[in-house]
C-alpha cells in the first residue's frame, strides 16, 4: 500500500469512527438494533452538501446536518416507544422514509461539492503548515473531540441512566426512571453522530449521493466488533478508543483490498466477510482458551495423589 492510499484510509477511518461511535451507543450501550444509520448518514451528507452549494457557511451546514440527525434518531425512538413498533421495524421504516426525504432535500440524486469551500478545506487551509497532513489532523481532532464528549456524557446522570436502560430496563424503571425518554435520547444522539459523519464524508469525497448511506450499519458494526476484538472493552473510555481503532483498521483493510486489485463490486461481500470473521474469531479464541484450561485442570487432577483411610498416601504407578 502506498503512502497516499494509507493516508486516505486513515483519514476516512477517522470520519467513519464518528459514525461507529454512534453505532456503539445504540448497539452496545442502549442494546437497540438501530437500522436508521443507513438513512441518517445520507441525510447528514445531503443537508451538508445542499446547504454548502446554496451559499451557507460550511460550519453552519455541518451543524444543521447534526441537528437533522438528532431529529431522525428521535423519530425512530418515538416510533418504538410511543408507537410500540418493534425496534428493528422502526429503524427500517425510518431508513425507508429517509430515502425519499433525502431526495427531496437534494432535489437530485447527487450534489457535487467540487470547487466549493467546505469545513475540511477551511481547516486544511488554516493548518497549511502541516501540508498534506492538515486534513488528517483535522478529522482526527474532530473524531477525538466527539469521543471525549461521548465518554463524558456516558458518565453523567442521564448517560448512566441510558447505560442502565440498555442493561436492564425493568430495574431502571423500579427507580422511577423514564426508559422511553432514555431510548429516545440515546437514539437521537447516536444518529446525530452518524449524520455528522455523513456531512464530513460528503465534504471529504467531494459530493453527496442519495445512496451514500447504504451499508453504513455494516461498517459501523464491523468497526465496533473489530475494535473490541483487538483492543478489548474494559471501560467506556477504552471501548470508544477501540471503536476508533477498529474503524481505521477496517478502512485500511478495504484500501489494501482495492490496492491488490479486488473488484469494487465485491466490496459488499468483503465487508460481510470482515464482520463474520470479526464475530467468529473471539468465540474461537475463547473456546480454545477454555479447552486449554480444561486440559490443565484434568492434568492436575490426574497428578494429584490419592489419600487412603488413616491418612496414608497412595502413589500412582
Amino acid at each position: 500500500m502506498n503512502v497516499a492510499a494509507l493516508l486516505g484510509s486513515i483519514e476516512s477511518g477517522f470520519i467513519f469512527a464518528i459514525m461507529a461511535l454512534g453505532v456503539y451507543l445504540t448497539f452496545r450501550i442502549l442494546d437497540f438494533p438501530d437500522l436508521t444509520v443507513d438513512g441518517s448518514f445520507a441525510t447528514g451528507g445531503a443537508i451538508g452538501a445542499t446547504m454548502i452549494t446554496a451559499g451557507f457557511a460550511p460550519f453552519l451546514s455541518t451543524v444543521s446536518a447534526v441537528a437533522a440527525g438528532l431529529l431522525v434518531g428521535a423519530m425512530t425512538g418515538i416510533l418504538h416507544t410511543k408507537g410500540k413498533i418493534n425496534a428493528l421495524l422502526s429503524g427500517i421504516l425510518s431508513m425507508i422514509a429517509l430515502y425519499s426525504i433525502n431526495l427531496r432535500i437534494m432535489g437530485k440524486t447527487n450534489v457535487p461539492l467540487l470547487g466549493e469551500e467546505t469545513l475540511l478545506t477551511q481547516i486544511k487551509d488554516a493548518l497549511s503548515i502541516l501540508g498534506d497532513y492538515g486534513q488528517l489532523f483535522a478529522v482526527a481532532v474532530i473524531a477525538l473531540i466527539i469521543k471525549f464528549i461521548n465518554d463524558w456524557f456516558l458518565h453523567t446522570e442521564v448517560g448512566l441512566a441510558i447505560r442502565a436502560t440498555g442493561n436492564n430496563q425493568r430495574m431502571i424503571r423500579s427507580f422511577s426512571a423514564n426508559t422511553d425518554s432514555m431510548i429516545i435520547i440515546g437514539l437521537s444522539l447516536s444518529n446525530g453522530m452518524v449524520a455528522l459523519a455523513g456531512a464530513l464524508y460528503a465534504q471529504y469525497q467531494g459530493f453527496a449521493d442519495v445512496s451514500m448511506g447504504i451499508g453504513m450499519i455494516i461498517i459501523g458494526l464491523a468497526s465496533v466488533i473489530i475494535g473490541e476484538a483487538i483492543f478489548g472493552n474494559r471501560t467506556i473510555v477504552w471501548a470508544t478508543f477501540a471503536v476508533i481503532g477498529g474503524a481505521i483498521i477496517y478502512r485500511m483493510v478495504v484500501a489494501l483490498a482495492m490496492q491488490i486489485g479486488l473488484d469494487p463490486s465485491d466490496m459488499k461481500l468483503m465487508m460481510s466477510l470482515i464482520v463474520i470473521i470479526a464475530l467468529i474469531m473471539p468465540r474461537i479464541s475463547a473456546n480454545y482458551k477454555e479447552r486449554k484450561r480444561r486440559a490443565a485442570r484434568a492434568k492436575n487432577h490426574g497428578q494429584r495423589p490419592a489419600v487412603l483411610e488413616g491418612g496414608e498416601v497412595k502413589k500412582h504407578a
